[in-house]
């Protein structure tokens, strides 16, 4: 099951053109199928498609039995947001056993730029699996709430992983707040190459320039 759910969670990473060639109201019909393979098929067309019919059907989807049906509901949502939607991941994020489902559900937050979410995604950040806590990182970028500063300036430090730490760089970067500067200067020494870029990067869009390719190694 993990196999198939890790093969399912790529799919929403590139856009299927074939999704749109499918019949809308039969998608809607099916996201209530007695049939997993239907309800899952349904649900992971909605992840291209924008229909705002769909959410209330996807919203139910996130309890279905099926984790591979709650993944691709998760995702769904996060191509179709809704303020509806927000309580609902939240309470998934929170209950569901599956590490590939939070992470679509964090996803699907974070593209939902509603504050409420704002504490679980702190708590995903701090003590989640680590393709959680990635996403969990960015989603709180998109958020832009002040408030993650010293979540995100903790992350960058201590975090194990550092496609973990590379994701708190670009979300400070995202706050806009100047207070950021110096952990992101002390990130331009990071071991990991993508810290070290995407700090630059964060630094770059606050607008501090002074010499800082001159720490770290040099871009290649």
């Amino acid at each position: 099951m993990d196999d198939l759910l890790e093969a399912a969670d790529t799919t929403f990473e590139s856009t299927e053109d074939t999704w749109l060639q499918l019949n809308v109201e039969q998608l809607l019909l099916d996201l209530s199928s007695p049939e997993v393979n239907r309800r899952m098929i349904a649900a992971r067309a909605f992840s291209e498609i924008r229909e705002r019919r769909a959410v209330h059907d996807l919203v139910c989807l996130l309890q279905d039995r099926c984790p591979l049906v709650r993944v691709s509901a998760a995702y769904a949502l996060g191509r179709n947001p809704c303020a509806q939607a927000v309580e609902p991941l939240i309470g998934a994020l929170r209950q569901d056993w599956n590490g590939y489902v939070r992470k679509g559900i964090v996803w699907a937050l974070g593209n939902c730029c509603d504050n409420r979410a704002f504490g679980p995604l702190v708590e995903a950040l701090i003590t989640d699996i680590p393709a959680v806590r990635l996403w969990a990182a960015s989603a709180l970028g998109q958020l832009g709430d002040p408030l993650a500063f010293n979540a995100l300036v903790e992350a960058l430090r201590s975090d194990e992983l550092g496609v973990v730490r590379s994701n708190c760089a670009w979300a400070l970067g995202k706050l806009e707040d100047m207070r950021a500067v110096p952990s992101l200067i002390e990130a331009l020494e990071d071991v990991d190459l993508g810290v070290r870029q995407d700090a630059r990067e964060a630094l770059d869009t606050l607008g501090y320039r002074e010499e800082i390719f001159d720490a770290g190694d040099t871009l290649l």
